[in-house]
């Protein structure tokens, strides 16, 4: 484990607006009242009233909450506070900056009793990502599709047309095409996967976000996952707990996840805080709303089930 522990300014609020308006009115912060100003004061206000200042850290730590309970927040703090890289932008604000460097964490110590620092490597993953990358596949795909398109008549061409005259050096790139289309060994499928690149396989949705998973997590790596279970059916929700778990347990990875998954949630040793809570409370998965609501509905319909499984 990387990370130890991760303190919010929610003390310093008050004084970061102010600090903020006096700035923007250009005076002085004694002033404000009459000519400062602000726009938004997010995320001043999210976790002062739920009395939620301090976090602590296990291999596994999970923020759990609805829309706006500020799970995504958290990680964006955390992320912009340890400098992780990201790559999707998030939702900021005037005073976003601010709110960040007044945050304070500390780092677990190794095997020596050192501090870690932050591994190379760890970063911020969100379901932006995820999907930015499967329209960068299905873009290269297609320009792979239609670069084939183009080389089965180039190849044609090249194996069956004129040869080509070796006059100058602007003629290198034409005869090397020429002779690997004419070579005995080199098949028309050959040649295409050659020139045009080979189109990386595409699936569902799903499929697609669970292969960057399982492509993307590299070893002794701290990541913060933004709701990673996205277009995930449940089936392959409980492929992605195990890909997370294994990671931790035994690749020497720190995971923080914000989620509402049933499934991610019950991932062995997490710790999960629950945001919807006021106070926020560290909870086990089985005990909140959202997988209640789970076992409720299933345990209404029980009989069903047992009456499918007997016919």
């Amino acid at each position: 484990m990387y990370l130890e522990s991760f303190t919010l300014p929610v003390e310093q609020e008050d004084k970061l607006i102010v600090d903020r308006m006096a700035k923007n009115g250009n005076t002085d912060a004694s002033l404000t009242w009459k000519y400062g100003y602000i726009d938004n004061t997010y995320p001043c206000g999210i976790f002062g009233p739920k009395a939620f200042k301090e976090i602590w850290f296990r291999k596994v730590t999970i923020f759990y909450g609805g829309n706006g309970s500020g799970k995504s927040t958290l990680l964006n703090l955390i992320a912009a506070k340890l400098e992780l890289k990201r790559i999707a932008p998030f939702n900021s604000s005037e005073l976003f900056d601010a709110y960040a460097n007044a945050c304070r964490y500390t780092m677990d110590f190794d095997d020596e009793g050192f501090r870690y620092k932050v591994p190379n490597g760890s970063r911020i993953i969100t379901s932006d990502d995820v999907f930015d990358y499967m329209l960068a596949v299905r873009t290269n795909n297609a320009e792979i599709e239609e670069e084939i398109e183009r080389g089965k008549d180039e190849y044609k061409r090249l194996k069956y047309g004129e040869t080509v005259k070796f006059n100058s050096m602007e003629d290198y790139d034409a005869l090397r095409l020429q002779l690997l289309a004419r070579s005995k060994s080199v098949s028309r499928r050959r040649f295409l996967r050659r020139t045009a690149g080979t189109e990386v396989r595409l699936a569902s949705n799903g499929e697609t976000a669970l292969e960057y998973f399982a492509q993307k997590l590299q070893n002794d790596t701290l990541y913060c996952l933004d709701e990673p279970e996205n277009s995930m059916s449940p089936a392959m929700q409980l492929e992605l707990l195990q890909i997370l778990a294994k990671k931790a347990r035994y690749c020497g990875c720190q995971f923080i996840i914000a989620t509402h998954s049933p499934f991610l949630l019950s991932m062995e040793g997490a710790r999960i805080y629950d945001l919807d809570a006021s106070p926020v409370e560290i909870r086990n998965w089985w005990e909140l709303e959202n997988t209640r609501i789970y076992y409720d509905f299933f345990a209404r319909n029980k009989k069903l089930f047992e009456e499918d499984r007997q016919g």
